[in-house]
């Protein structure tokens, strides 16, 4: 009961007109950066920590926290339109939402994101809440063979879900863990397929990947079919959700965020694991099988639901531990320590206001998004009808844009045209493109986790299921890739028809 007297009070900071105010403006300025191809919110978050020196801690971490989540809902927003993620939490709405907006139903995709958001973030918050201190216990007790486990998970569940070919899945897998490991070796120090580039010694950086395999690669896809097809403007439905949508997506809404939550709170990929695996949970559970890479609705609700409540337990795994699990907890423990804080377990009760605003304001900021974007469904679906030519000349640019921005290095643009020409290649043989974004991003991680379990085992490999959690993980794993070969057995043939 304490804690929820504490969020009390910090409902005292948080809805004092100031906060409102920096929280609105977190919100609009994350959402309208998150719609931007190749411009997520941590690269949000570091470019406005100028800007906040002169305000109070209070009122700037307010801020940060509305551009987070205001950036991963415009992030979605591109991905369900223009099938072009604004950052890599967003890759997996792609999958289904654009389908549906190429169907006339992006509104009701955008409807079913912006609530899957927001009942996702309230709950991931509350979990936050109740549930902070155990869930830093959980993730100090992680080892390496944990996270290796994890993500050994995530990469045989996106291979063996997604595409209709488990060889082009993990081809795909294969080519994303191929760029990951372009860099210096985080060990050794060993240069690794720089072909001797001084540019390429800090590796590729995963906004870059995304956007040229999505963006670029879709770009020079529609335009090599431009000639072949007339460009007619793709009808928009109406924003709000059916009766049908509603009781398609409810259970989906509320699935997320168990699945979300947790994975924020360790260090293993951000809300890219949870998304993907919220969408191979809905998939299993599905009554529409036929639906699904046509346009499935749940396919949208639980992988956003997922992405909203893992930003909780992002900020979660920073306040209590000071354990920063994504690229903006880092910026934003960047942050708190240029206002002399560290986060950790004293500081509930060194900054109690700060600590309880901040956290109170994460439901202001799920209120003033649902508020804002629900309304705003017909205006980004109208972007649908703009005439493809225009529209995706205006996707190429500001991918450049943002994959610039990244480095300011004229070779990163090269970098992402290189990469845009794998991803058409990827289209034009049927690969699905998200294993290879999974690959880039927490390929770098595996290796790492990998070497320490061995590091630590003195080589052997018994090290790597020498926890219950990663036997238990390691379990899962073999029912995903021997499922095939066990429904082919009469007896459970029988029972699941």
């Amino acid at each position: 009961m304490d804690a929820f007297g504490n969020l009390l009070d910090g409902f005292g900071t948080a809805l004092t007109p100031l906060s409102l105010l920096w929280a609105a403006i977190g919100v609009l300025l994350g959402t309208a950066i998150g719609v931007l191809p190749g411009i997520g919110p941590a690269m949000a978050v570091a470019l406005l920590l100028p800007v906040t020196y002169g305000l109070d801690p209070t009122g700037a971490f307010i801020m940060f926290a509305g551009i987070y989540y205001g950036a991963m809902f415009g992030g979605s927003t591109t991905s369900i339109l223009l099938n072009t993620p604004g950052e890599s939490a967003a890759v997996v709405a792609a999958m289904e939402g654009h389908p549906m907006a190429r169907s006339g139903r992006g509104a009701q995709a955008l409807a079913a994101a912006a609530i899957g958001h927001f009942t996702g973030g309230m709950i991931g918050t509350l979990l936050l809440v109740a549930l902070a201190p155990a869930v830093a216990d959980l993730a100090v007790d992680f080892g390496a063979p944990d996270y290796f486990a994890i993500m050994v998970l995530a990469f045989i569940a996106v291979t063996s879900v997604l595409g209709a070919s488990r060889i082009r899945g993990l081809a795909s897998l294969l080519i994303g863990l191929t760029i990951g490991l372009v860099g210096l070796d985080q060990m050794t120090g060993q240069q690794r397929l720089t072909f001797g580039s001084l540019q390429l010694a800090d590796g590729i950086d995963v906004v870059i990947v995304a956007v040229g395999l999505f963006a670029i690669g879709e770009a020079l896809w529609v335009a090599a079919h431009l000639r072949r097809t007339t460009a007619e403007a793709i009808p928009v439905g109406r924003p709000w959700l059916g009766r049908d949508d509603v009781r398609r997506t409810w259970k989906s809404w509320l699935r997320g965020p168990v699945i979300g939550f947790p994975f924020g709170a360790i260090p293993a990929g951000g809300a890219e694991i949870p998304t993907f695996l919220s969408y191979v949970t809905e998939k299993r559970l599905s009554k529409h099988r036929e639906d699904w890479g046509k346009g499935a609705i749940e396919g949208v609700a639980g992988p956003e639901s997922a992405a909203s409540a893992s930003a909780a337990g992002t900020l979660g795994s920073m306040l209590t531990l000071g354990l920063p699990t994504t690229a903006v907890a880092a910026v934003m423990l960047a942050a708190f320590q240029q206002y002399g804080i560290q986060p950790g377990p004293l500081l509930f009760e060194r900054e109690p206001e700060l600590v309880w605003g901040l956290i109170a304001s994460l439901f202001v900021g799920m209120v003033l998004l649902l508020a804002l974007n629900l309304p705003l469904a017909p205006l980004w679906a109208k972007l649908l009808r703009i005439p493809r030519q225009y529209l995706y000349a205006g996707i190429l640019f500001f991918a450049a844009v943002g994959a610039y921005a990244v480095g300011g290095e004229v070779v990163d643009l090269v970098i992402l045209l290189i990469i845009g020409l794998v991803g058409f290649g990827m289209r034009r043989y049927g690969l699905p493109v998200l294993p290879a974004v999974i690959g880039v991003i927490l390929g770098p991680n595996a290796e790492q986790q990998l070497r320490r379990a061995l590091q630590i085992s003195d080589g052997s490999v018994s090290g790597l299921v020498n926890t219950p959690f990663a036997v238990a993980v390691y379990v899962i794993i073999a029912l995903i890739v021997l499922w095939p070969l066990l429904r082919r057995v009469p007896v459970l043939r029988r029972r699941s028809g």
